[in-house]
């Protein structure tokens, strides 16, 4: 198959990249807003017409949080409008695509795994317009597969790993958000994910991915800085309230997994044995 990647300069399209060597059953075609524009309809139906693609694989999106509820105009853009016309072009031609989702399509209210068919309610700008892209790829494409993630870092680009390993070599106190629920999923263990995926055959519909486990963000950074051995930074627990944000984050946003792992037959590895991978593979990249 011709498989055409989105946003392959971001954190999970880079290690779609990293993937694709090994994948030789399938021609890929690696694509940031350089090379395409998935904002403009027509350079889409060029692209996906030039290169006879059969399946999409859309990473990009405007992932700018509290940046999100001003530039609404653009956040609509790459998050709602982009995603329906991949989908009408590909569903055109039969094709199939995964569109990556997210947990804040769910207002944090829970108490136990959100699982795929409960009631969405964002509350803010990014997880409203990722919603609508939801919907709309759903509703033009009829091979759409969803897959919602959560807390997403890699060593690629900036990510919560990264800038905690860096204030945690820099400041001798850190205060870091505990009352915040959920996992954390290493961009890595989704992109074999999706490649599972591709290689099994697309079932569409909503899927849940991250990590196994669950942890707060304060838990999460006494881990990284425990497996880089930063023992000089002093972390302390925050309230929500004390730390405002422009856009409201979630509470509790764990996702329930068992679909895809049923779906697909797989192994989604605990968190912290993944943040470890991660965290080395940055350590020995940095010597």
């Amino acid at each position: 198959m011709n498989i055409l990647i989105t946003g392959c300069n971001g954190q999970l399209g880079n290690e779609m990249q990293q993937l694709e060597t090994a994948n030789t059953r399938h021609k890929f075609f690696n694509t940031d807003v350089a090379e395409l524009d998935i904002t403009n309809h027509d350079a889409i139906e060029k692209f996906v017409a030039d290169n006879a693609i059969d399946g999409i694989v859309n990473c990009a999106a405007y992932t700018a949080v509290d940046k999100a509820e001003d530039n609404v105009e653009l956040c609509t853009k790459l998050n709602a409008e982009a995603p329906a016309f991949l989908a009408e072009v590909i569903g055109r031609r039969g094709g199939w695509m995964i569109q990556i989702s997210t947990d804040y399509v769910f207002n944090g209210t829970n108490h136990t795994p959100y699982t795929e068919d409960e009631q969405t309610c964002p509350n803010s700008m990014y997880g409203r317009t990722k919603l609508t892209g939801e919907q709309n790829a759903m509703k033009l494409c009829g091979k759409t597969m969803i897959i919602r993630t959560a807390w997403l870092y890699s060593t690629f680009g900036n990510n919560f790993v990264k800038t905690m390993l860096r204030l945690g070599k820099e400041k001798t106190e850190l205060g870091v958000i505990f009352d915040q629920i959920g996992t954390p999923t290493y961009a890595r263990d989704l992109a074999i994910a999706i490649m599972t995926a591709i290689n099994n055959g697309i079932v569409p519909g909503i899927y849940h991915f991250s990590n196994e486990g669950v942890t707060s963000w304060y838990d999460f950074t006494k881990a990284i800085h425990r497996i880089a051995g930063i023992t000089s930074c002093n972390v302390r627990p925050l309230h929500t309230s004390e730390y405002p944000t422009p856009a409201a984050r979630p509470h509790y946003s764990v996702l329930d997994k068992s679909k895809i792992k049923q779906t697909y037959g797989i192994t989604i590895p605990h968190w912290e044995e993944s943040l470890e991978e991660c965290v080395h593979k940055l350590q020995n990249s940095a010597i």
